[in-house]
């Protein structure tokens, strides 16, 4: 019995993190390592260039605006699209 509420929690606890992971980030508040952490094929280098070239300037007004970032270019928007949003 033991072994089984065991498999339950891990399976929960497994559920739960992918539900949290699957949230779309938003690319105008997120900080550095949550943009690393979500957004794939950006390591920590691309993510905190996003955060400058967002200090630089101003927020994006689309998911598309992130390949004036240098170093994002059309795969990684492409490979990311469906994870990303922008706030007004």
């Amino acid at each position: 019995m033991r072994k089984i509420l065991t498999a339950f929690i891990f399976s929960l606890a497994l559920g739960f993190s992918a539900m949290v992971s699957a949230a779309p980030v938003d690319i105008n508040t997120a900080d550095a390592i949550v943009l690393a952490e979500s957004i794939k094929g950006v390591g920590e280098k691309r993510a905190a260039a996003i955060v400058e070239y967002r200090k630089q300037n101003g927020p994006f007004k689309s998911v598309d605006d992130l390949t004036k970032v240098p170093g994002i270019g059309a795969k990684v928007l492409e490979d990311n699209r469906q994870n990303m949003v922008v706030s007004k």
